[in-house]
């Protein structure tokens, strides 16, 4: 089930719907929105709302990417972590059987 939540981005108040239990979420997501949309602006180098929302979801997006980037990176190494283990637990296994015949 949706409701209506108002949240505000640089001072302007937006009613959004959000899934129940999502609010606190949703909330900081706008603070972060706002937050990222006032540096551009701040930073005096882009001028215009429109051009400030796309330059901030554009660093957004590549944040994320990133983000992911250096996840899958990591999730890469678990795997040969894990598969390099695996292996010689395979070996010692498979030596202990041999000494017991």
């Amino acid at each position: 089930m949706s409701k209506t939540l108002t949240i505000s981005i640089m001072n302007k108040e937006f009613q959004v719907a959000c899934p129940e239990g999502e609010e606190e979420a949703l909330q900081r997501a706008a603070r972060y929105l706002s937050e990222q949309m006032q540096e551009i602006r701040q930073s005096g180098k882009v001028v215009g709302m429109d051009r400030i929302a796309i330059m901030t979801a554009l660093n957004m997006s590549h944040e994320l990417l990133s983000g992911q980037s250096k996840v899958q990176t990591s999730q890469d190494y678990a795997k040969l972590r894990i598969r390099a283990l695996n292996d010689r637990l395979e070996n010692a296994i498979a030596d202990g059987k041999q000494l017991k015949i």
